[in-house]
C-alpha cells in the first residue's frame, strides 16, 4: 500500500512523522509523495495558532479528497484537543500517545472497516513514548527527540494541555540512538523537545548531565539545540557549551516578548534584565556565537508604546535571526479572556519587526565575510550546493558537492537570504 505522510508544526513533529515512516516501511508499505495517489494518508498536525488549526483541517480535506477511498489518518496536537470537532474526513484519530502504533491501528481499520478514535485524555500522557530512528531521509542532520510535555503553562499557550506533563527519553537511550545515527554518516544531530532543556528532571538527571555524555561521542562532528528556555542556561550548561565546540555556535533562545509589562502577563519566568545579562554571559564564552529567538507581536497589554520600547530592547540584544509570531488566541488559555489587539494593528507590528529580523541577519552575516568557515553541505542541483556554517549561516557555492560533506569555504558576498561563498582547496 502507498502512504504519503505530511508534517505540520514543530521539530517534535518531524521527528515523530520520521518514526511513523520506519514503522510503515519496515511493515512492506511504500511511501510515497502526499501530492500523488496513495492508499494511506497521514497528517502529523500541529494546534499551536488559529492558523496551524486550519491549515491542519485543509490537509485532511484535501487528502480525503484526492482519493475518497483511502483511509486518513490524522494524528498530533491539533487531534488532541479534546474541545475540537473532528473532520468528517479522518478515518482513524490518534492524539499525543500511541503514535508508535499506527501500523497495528492501521491492521485494525483495514480489518473491520470501521473509524477509530484513539485519543486518549491529557492525563494519560505521563510516559514518554519509546522511538529510535537510526536513519533519516536527509544525509546530513537527524533530530532526536529527548523529551516531551510541557508544564511552564505559560498564558498564550496551549501546548501543555495537549502534550502533557514533562517526560525524558532514558538517557541511555538517547545515547544508543545518537551513536547509531553517528555511525550511519550523520554529521549533525539535533536535539529536540517540547521543553528540551527540562531534559531529565523526571529521572532525577538534568540537561547538563545529557549533554556531558553526549559530547562524549566518538565521530560526532555537530550538536544543535534546537530550541532552550534563557532559564535553563545555568553555569553548568554553559560551561560545557564553552568547553566543547562540538556544541555549535548557534542557540535559539525564545524571548516571546521585549517588555517586562507583557513578560509578565505572558506568565514567562523572567524578566529583560536577568535575560539581557544572560545573552552577555553566553557572548562572553561565544563571542561570535548566533542567537536567534521567538517573538510573539500583539499580545493582550501590548501597547504602542510598549512595542516601540521592543523594538530599542531587540537592537540592544542584537539577535541574528526573529522568528515572529503574531498574537493567536488560543480558547482555554488565560491570555484569551484578556482584551485583544485589533488584527490589523498585529499585521502591522509583525512586518515590522520581520523588516528589522533582516537587518539583524544581513548584519550578522556581514562580520564573517572575507572569512574561512567550514560548510556542511545538505543539498545541491546542476548549478549550485547548498549547507550551513556552525554558526547557522546558509551558505551557497557554485558546483555540485554531496550531501554530508564538509568542505572549507571562504564567505565573499551577500544575496539574501545566503552567504556566497568559494570553496577552499586545502
Amino acid at each position: 500500500m502507498r502512504v504519503g505522510i505530511y508534517t505540520l508544526g514543530c521539530k517534535v513533529n518531524t521527528y515523530e512523522s520520521e518514526y511513523i515512516r520506519k514503522c510503515l516501511e519496515d511493515n512492506g508499505y511504500e511511501i510515497a509523495d502526499f501530492d500523488s495517489q496513495c492508499d494511506v494518508y497521514i497528517i502529523n498536525t500541529c494546534t499551536v495558532t488559529n492558523t496551524s488549526d486550519i491549515k491542519s483541517r485543509k490537509m485532511i480535506r484535501q487528502a480525503k479528497r484526492r482519493n475518497p477511498n483511502a483511509c486518513v489518518v490524522a494524528v498530533g496536537c491539533f487531534i488532541q484537543k479534546q474541545d475540537v470537532e473532528l473532520p468528517d474526513e479522518i478515518d482513524i484519530a490518534v492524539g499525543n500517545k500511541d503514535k508508535s502504533k499506527i501500523v497495528e491501528l492501521l491492521d485494525e481499520y483495514f480489518k473491520n472497516k470501521k473509524k477509530i478514535n484513539h485519543v486518549v485524555p491529557k492525563k494519560d500522557l505521563e510516559s514518554f513514548e519509546d522511538m529510535y530512528l537510526n536513519k533519516y531521509l536527509s544525509h546530513t542532520r537527524a533530530f532526536v527527540k529527548v523529551q516531551d510535555g510541557c508544564e511552564n503553562f505559560c498564558s498564550y499557550c496551549i501546548i501543555p494541555h495537549v502534550r502533557g506533563k514533562c517526560r525524558s527519553k532514558d538517557l541511555n537511550k538517547c545515547l544508543a540512538e545518537i551513536e547509531e545515527l553517528v555511525n550511519n554518516g550523520f554529521k549533525e544531530i539535533v536535539l529536540t523537545g517540547i521543553h528540551t532543556g527540562n531534559y531529565g528532571r523526571d529521572l532525577g538527571l538534568d540537561f547538563a548531565t545529557l549533554l556531558r555524555e553526549i559530547v562524549k561521542i566518538k565521530g560526532l562532528k555537530r550538536l544543535r539545540i534546537s530550541s532552550i528556555e534563557i532559564t535553563e542556561l545555568n553555569d553548568e550548561v554553559l560551561d560545557i557549551i564553552k568547553n566543547n565546540t562540538i556544541i555549535v555556535d548557534h542557540l535559539h533562545i525564545p524571548i516571546q516578548a521585549a517588555s517586562d509589562e507583557v513578560l509578565k502577563v505572558m506568565n514567562r519566568k523572567y524578566d529583560l534584565k536577568y535575560f539581557i545579562q544572560k545573552i552577555a554571559q553566553i557572548r562572553e564564552i561565544r563571542p561570535e556565537i548566533s542567537i536567534t529567538t521567538d517573538i510573539i507581536v500583539g499580545h493582550p497589554h501590548e501597547t504602542d508604546e510598549l512595542f516601540e520600547k521592543s523594538l530599542d530592547v531587540i537592537k540592544q540584544i542584537n539577535f541574528a535571526k526573529l522568528h515572529v509570531f503574531p498574537y493567536s488566541k488560543r480558547d482555554g488559555t488565560p491570555s484569551a479572556e484578556m482584551e485583544q489587539v485589533p488584527e490589523e494593528v498585529k499585521k502591522r507590528r509583525a512586518h515590522v519587526l520581520l523588516d528589522l529580523s533582516k537587518q539583524l541577519e544581513i548584519s550578522y552575516m556581514q562580520k564573517f565575510l572575507n572569512r574561512e568557515l567550514e560548510v556542511l553541505f545538505e543539498r545541491h542541483n546542476e548549478q549550485f550546493s547548498l549547507g550551513h556554517t556552525s554558526n547557522y549561516l546558509h551558505v551557497k557555492v557554485s558546483g555540485q558537492i554531496d550531501s554530508g560533506t564538509e568542505k572549507m569555504v571562504m564567505l565573499e558576498k551577500i544575496e539574501y537570504p545566503y552567504v556566497i561563498g568559494k570553496i577552499i582547496d586545502k
